[in-house]
């Protein structure tokens, strides 16, 4: 029988295919036993441990990698220093239909910021250019550093302050619509080249003010240098950094600068803060942790501030501090702080400092991070408390690595000659040599730190499916599917952005509380939750930020391990209200208005 032109293509690609199939059906199998062995894996540490992660970006639709700054041509040989931040995560619940959504910054001229909408079925779709939050990198405005939310208007929707090496900018909350830039009508700087912020009530009046840290000069253009003497005059004491801001709420859209006056007058390098009332005078306190120098405590005194890390522990000595975030990780009803360093065996140990809070009237601190087992994580960027495993204790997720590039070549001999330089060599960044392609603490391994409830964190990243190598930046932690367990979401500098969904194993309970305040600001930012159950007290805030260049899910999560029998949660609002829950069941969100 004849056949037709058709015909014998048919068969042509048929018989390709037949020999292409050993190789197809191998590269299923691999999948296939991939697949097979990560359940086994989860498995396992569901049984070990009590939760494991699964990391499912691309299975939600999320294909986002950041993509670094490239600044002004004269930083060329130490560019992947200088541009090694900007990678950032906040979650917001930007159009309140109760579902976590996901912004993530990115941090080249021209790129685009993402605002990923949570679709309620695992998935998310980027809706930042249609609600006019994406195109925010233009040419000669800086770029990306971080975002956090609050909502400055007290109109029931959270408005966005983006920070900028660069011009800083407000856009306000549509009634989740969109979003309009009132940078201008708000009268913030024309530029400031901040790597952390932070939206606090600090005079307790009903309205979100805002913290800014600086980190360069607000005078330096790092695309227009007039000179390369713009890098830090000290890797301990460096005091020539970007100014601090504080800008009070106004309540007409304005705000008005008042750091000075507020007692706030540092140019420390600030990377990282985070606020909560430390001391219980119902005022929140602010910590900034701090590159090439200490940390500062700014304890409150009904809307002024002073600076107090010395006196309380803090201040203690000179590290690169990176990360700020709160956890009351021994249930006594305190705030620890964790704080992150570098760390690179044989060449450089200053470890990762954790706060914990002395008994007694006077507020002090003392560093326990290393009788704990959380001082030791390489470079150390982005930490977040939560109970992952929801039994009852606080845990750390820990991201780090900072420059990945050769992977056996490393610029830590030339790193060590500058920061052993005069503050003259330090400073100028033609004196630093080039980079060429070496690596400076790259490819390191992640840390989950899970509490054992008994003094002691206890690493098991690998073992939990956290297995990446990317540079990590920040973290933050969300209910994002809302089954009552606690996701991570991970920017990493120059990477992809990371979705570990939790899966906890369900004999552990646990309760969400969800805020909103009506005299104190709308968003309860600087509320106070502390739940009493099983006879353990467990204290958790409402943040304008936490951790570095991030922000968690507005709600308050807690594990309450097996069989938990709920006393009372008792919530402290920001205008000095105390209400007391009870009856309260596990496994639900509480959803709670503040009485009027």
């Amino acid at each position: 029988m004849k056949r037709g032109p058709v015909a014998h293509i048919v068969l042509w690609v048929f018989f390709l295919g037949m020999l292409a199939m050993p190789a197809i059906m191998r590269r299923l199998s691999s999948q296939r036993r991939t697949a097979q062995a990560g359940e086994l894996s989860c498995q396992s540490a569901l049984a070990r441990y009590g939760f494991c992660f699964q990391e499912v970006s691309q299975q939600a639709g999320i294909h986002f990698v950041h993509e670094a700054p490239v600044l002004d041509p004269k930083l060329a040989g130490i560019m992947p220093e200088v541009a090694s931040m900007g990678a950032s995560v906040s979650i917001v619940d930007y159009n309140r239909d109760g579902w976590p959504d996901i912004y993530v910054t990115n941090s080249r001229t021209g790129s685009m910021n993402h605002l990923y909408r949570n679709n309620h079925d695992g998935t998310f779709t980027d809706v930042a250019p249609e609600m006019g939050i994406a195109d925010v990198n233009k040419p000669g405005t800086g770029v990306s550093m971080g975002a956090v939310w609050g909502d400055y208007d007290n109109d029931g929707y959270e408005d966005l302050f983006l920070i900028k090496w660069g011009k800083p900018m407000l856009f306000h909350n549509d009634h989740g619509q969109g979003f309009t830039d009132v940078t201008a009508q708000a009268g913030l700087p024309a530029w400031i080249n901040a790597n952390t912020a932070t939206w606090l009530d600090y005079d307790d009046d009903g309205k979100l003010d805002l913290f800014v840290g600086g980190y360069y000069p607000e005078d330096v253009n790092l695309w227009h240098l007039k000179n390369t003497r713009m890098m830090p005059d000290s890797f301990e004491y460096a005091d020539n950094g970007g100014r601090k801001y504080l800008f009070h709420n106004l309540g007409n859209g304005h705000f008005e600068e008042v750091s000075e006056k507020a007692g706030i007058k540092s140019r420390r390098w600030a990377l990282a803060c985070a606020a909560a009332d430390l001391e219980g005078t119902g005022y929140p306190d602010l910590f900034v942790a701090n590159d090439y120098g200490v940390s500062e405590l700014y304890l409150n005194d009904h809307g002024h501030f002073h600076e107090a890390g010395q006196e309380t522990g803090v201040g203690f000595a000179p590290k690169s501090g990176m990360n700020a975030a709160f956890g009351d990780i021994f249930d006594q009803g305190k705030y620890s702080i964790y704080v992150s360093n570098i760390s690179e065996e044989g060449v450089l140990i200053q470890g990762n400092n954790l706060w914990v809070p002395q008994d007694g009237k006077t507020l002090h601190y003392d560093n326990l991070a290393r009788d704990l087992g959380v001082e030791l994580g390489g470079w150390s960027f982005g930490a977040q408390f939560g109970d992952l495993n929801n039994d009852g204790n606080l845990d750390l997720f820990l991201e780090n690595g900072y420059i990945s590039a050769s992977k056996t070549r490393s610029y830590w001999y030339d790193f060590s000659k500058v920061a052993g330089g005069n503050s003259s060599i330090i400073s100028d960044a033609s004196h630093w040599p080039a980079f060429d392609g070496r690596s400076l603490s790259g490819y390191q391994q992640k840390k989950v730190w899970i509490n054992d409830g008994a003094g002691k964190f206890i690493d098991v990243a690998q073992a939990v499916g956290v297995t990446d190598r990317y540079d990590g930046r920040a973290i933050a932690l969300a209910d994002l599917w809302n089954t009552g367990a606690l996701d991570a979401v991970v920017a990493n500098q120059g990477g992809p952005l990371l979705i570990y969904k939790n899966v906890v194993a369900p004999e552990n309970d646990w309760i969400e509380f969800l805020l909103e305040g009506t005299k104190s600001n709308r968003s309860a930012i600087g509320a106070q939750v502390t739940l009493y159950w099983d006879g353990k007290e467990q204290v958790q805030a409402v943040m304008g930020a936490s951790g570095f260049a991030s922000e968690n899910a507005r709600r308050l999560h807690f594990g309450l391990g097996k069989n938990p029998e709920i006393e009372k949660a008792v919530i402290r609002w920001p205008s000095g209200i105390v209400q007391r829950l009870e009856n309260l069941t596990p496994n639900q969100l509480v959803r709670v208005k503040e009485p009027s």
